[in-house]
């Protein structure tokens, strides 16, 4: 089993890595309004994700993993995750892929996401209060009961709106590539084949690795939270230790790895401190774990994997997420004077 998990994380840093979606000038871009790869790639994988994983579930080869409606940590958790993922250009997964492909300010990131895992666990007992009412585990399949006619009208319906989205953004932007289309529907399939239950039975995810491995080598382990991400954790640290690798391997081959702390976005935007970009990427990190425990899940776990079972929490999620991105790139990312 832990063969094929890294093996599955493999996969994903590469799927990631041939879009470029990893990379810091990518996800950054998103946040200034001037790269829609990252959004028309998720948007294609949610699309055809939610067709093919449905039919899937329907033919009994898998099942669902619906993340709880918990509005206080959901909405809350989005503005916070956005707010990370503008500062720090990176998202849980993507950070392993790109620390492997020799970027600094991801492993920076890294440790502020460890940071903010531990800080997580230790204040979830008086925070508990904030993150609710949990509403229970929403879908599409729950609202619509037992009429699959209508259910799997509307799961067709609702995918081609996704996809629909993905290509009005790419006519927005202008560009020919569509690296960011084959990555789409490549992680809608990888999510597929990972939800089989004769493969892993669940969803990706990468953001419990954090608070796991934090917790983990604190000796942090004495409370109820722990308990409850021990074996999720687990699975996500060996599947983030295989994007590692994809990351490294690949970008070896590629002959591109390349020790980098300041990007291209963000000397355009902030210089060329040295100094600034370590304090930010570990704030960034902080504040994308703080946010992606609150709801329960982070772009690859949350809105991909739960917006590919149509599940009221993650599509609620995923709004509440780029609308933090695109306020905090708005104010965070202000061009320079000259």
């Amino acid at each position: 089993m832990t063969i094929m998990i890294l093996g599955f994380g493999f996969l994903f840093g590469g799927i990631l890595q041939y879009a470029k979606l990893n990379r810091y000038n990518v996800i950054s871009g998103l946040a200034t309004l001037e790269n829609f790869a990252v959004a028309k790639a998720i948007a294609v994988a949610i699309g055809i994700g939610a067709i093919l994983l449905n039919i899937e579930i329907g033919l009994g080869f898998a099942s669902y993993h619906i993340k709880p409606l918990i509005l206080g940590g959901i909405v809350l958790g989005g503005l916070i995750f956005g707010t990370g993922m503008a500062i720090l250009g990176y998202c849980p997964g993507t950070l392993a892929i790109s620390f492997g492909e020799g970027s600094a300010d991801a492993f920076i990131g890294i440790i502020g996401g460890l940071s903010g895992g531990l800080a997580y666990t230790v204040l979830l007992p008086s925070i508990h209060g904030v993150l609710g009412p949990d509403l229970g585990s929403i879908s599409l399949y729950s609202l619509t009961g037992t009429n699959s006619l209508v259910f799997y009208l509307l799961v067709i319906i609702i995918g081609g709106v996704f996809i629909s989205i993905s290509f009005w953004l790419h006519k927005k932007e202008k560009i020919k590539d569509l690296k960011w289309l084959y990555t789409g529907i490549a992680l809608a399939v990888l999510n597929a084949i990972i939800f089989l239950t004769v493969t892993t039975n669940r969803p990706i995810g990468a953001s419990t690795t954090f608070p796991y491995l934090a917790d983990l080598l604190t000796g942090t382990t004495s409370n109820d939270y722990f308990g409850k991400i021990q074996k999720p954790g687990s699975w996500e640290l060996i599947f983030l230790t295989g994007a590692f690798f994809s990351g490294l391997i690949l970008s070896l081959i590629r002959k591109d790895f390349k020790i980098t702390l300041i990007h291209d976005n963000w000397k355009k935007y902030k210089g060329t401190s040295s100094y600034k970009r370590i304090i930010w990427s570990f704030i960034g990190g902080f504040i994308l774990i703080i946010g992606a425990r609150m709801a329960g899940g982070c772009t690859s776990g949350h809105i991909i994997s739960g917006g590919m079972q149509l599940a009221v929490s993650s599509l609620v999620f995923a709004i509440f997420v780029f609308a933090g991105l695109l306020i905090t790139g708005k104010i965070f990312y202000k061009a320079k004077k000259n």
